[in-house]
């Protein structure tokens, strides 16, 4: 979509497949930063466009200040020249949001993403609030992470309408899955740059105006949304269609087991062991993760 330049287009002009990444841990549970670092190679390597540290699937709220920085330049250091990285900074409080945007900035971030406030409920006044103050203290652009149900805090549009208008705010992730929300956001903003944020819709989200992706899957498979991104982008509507229908079957595989532990299992089916999870987060069994196996390997992605 064309549209005239405003001081909200977004820097980086984000798009492509941008993965969560992973965190990588040591047995004792603490940060393995070489590893993380070496996902993000693993990842590049295989024609991701971006790389997003710290999201859900990074354990971003089961780490502190000084490992979200550590983990931010780990992964600058090994990738930043190749690809932009937008870091994941939120926290429930303001004063931390811009702390730890800061420091990301600091490590060499090119842009940052800033979810909701969690927890405590927020309204409208205290949403714009909370984004103008990080925008004021950094010069990184900016896009809302919009996931409402690990939150609890959904944006109306009427919120977004005036988060739009905040300098340095460039973009919206969007994780909700209502997609009649992402849609008209999507109609009302074409000055924003709209990434999708769940594996379930990655085709449809592109085919509403989303100019990207951020998919947990492409951690592991990135090839199959390097596919599905680069086929849509080439007009090749069906085989994108094709390769989300693959989609969907190797996300529902993903999570046949505890929250979040489908990426790693499937990490370590391709030879990349990125350690446990952090508690109370767990891996998953024997069991479960031959069931992954048995499903990758039908759709012929190991």
């Amino acid at each position: 979509m064309s549209h005239d330049a405003t001081a909200n287009d977004d820097p980086l002009d984000l798009g492509g497949v941008i993965p969560p990444m992973v965190t990588a841990f040591d047995e004792d549970e603490s940060v393995d930063y070489e590893t993380t670092a070496d996902h993000a190679r693993f990842i590049v390597d295989r024609g991701v466009h971006g790389v997003f540290p710290l999201g859900t699937n990074g354990e971003f709220a089961l780490l502190d200040g000084d490992e979200q920085a550590g983990v931010v330049e780990a992964v600058v250091d090994e990738v930043g020249s190749e690809v932009p990285v937008i870091a994941g900074v939120g926290a429930p409080s303001t004063y931390h949001t811009v702390e730890r945007a800061r420091r990301a900035a600091e490590a060499g971030a090119d842009g940052l993403v800033v979810v909701t406030p969690y927890y405590f409920p927020i309204d409208e006044t205290g949403a714009v609030e909370h984004y103008r103050r990080v925008a004021e203290a950094t010069e990184l652009p900016i896009y809302v992470y919009h996931i409402p149900s690990k939150t609890g805090n959904a944006l109306s549009h009427a919120t977004l309408d005036a988060l739009a208008e905040i300098d340095g705010l460039v973009g919206v992730k969007d994780s909700s899955k209502d997609v009649p929300w992402l849609s008209r956001a999507i109609d009302d903003h074409p000055d924003l740059v709209f990434l999708a944020g769940s594996d379930s819709l990655q085709f449809p989200g592109r085919l509403v105006g989303c100019t990207g992706g951020v998919s947990a899957v492409a951690n592991a498979l990135p090839e199959l949304l390097v596919d599905l991104h680069e086929s849509y982008s080439a007009g090749d509507i069906e085989h994108a269609r094709e390769c989300q229908s693959t989609l969907y079957r190797v996300r529902d595989a993903f999570k046949g087991g505890p929250y979040l532990a489908g990426v790693k299992a499937a990490l370590s089916l391709r030879g990349f062991d990125a350690g446990p999870l952090r508690s109370p987060l767990r891996g998953m069994d024997d069991e479960e993760r031959s069931a992954l196996e048995a499903t990758i390997r039908a759709e012929g992605l190991l």
